[in-house]
């Protein structure tokens, strides 16, 4: 090493010798993820209300669960990291 990169590594090193911690990105909001989420679950329950339960209606209970859970969770699993992403900086804000 020359002297230029040694003078650098002991200026990124703690006092104890070890290497100084990357900063750390801020941490995301809980109650903004959250928020994000339901902004997109609200509107696609009441879609499906409107759209599968007449369907449905007149299957039992745990039927009508499973073809609303069948439908809803995919579609969680695809766009809520994408309004993640898509909201990331006001998440973290």
């Amino acid at each position: 090493m020359n002297n230029e990169n040694t003078g650098q590594l002991n200026k990124n090193t703690l006092e104890n010798g070890m290497a100084k911690p990357a900063a750390m990105p801020p941490a995301p909001k809980k109650w903004k993820l959250m928020f994000v989420s339901w902004l997109f679950v609200y509107p696609v329950i009441n879609i499906m209300f409107a759209v599968v339960f007449p369907l449905v209606k007149d299957f039992p209970q745990l039927g009508k669960t499973l073809v609303f859970t069948v439908i809803l969770v995919p579609l969680m699993g695809y766009f809520i990291p994408v309004l993640h992403k898509r909201f990331w900086g006001w998440i973290v804000k």
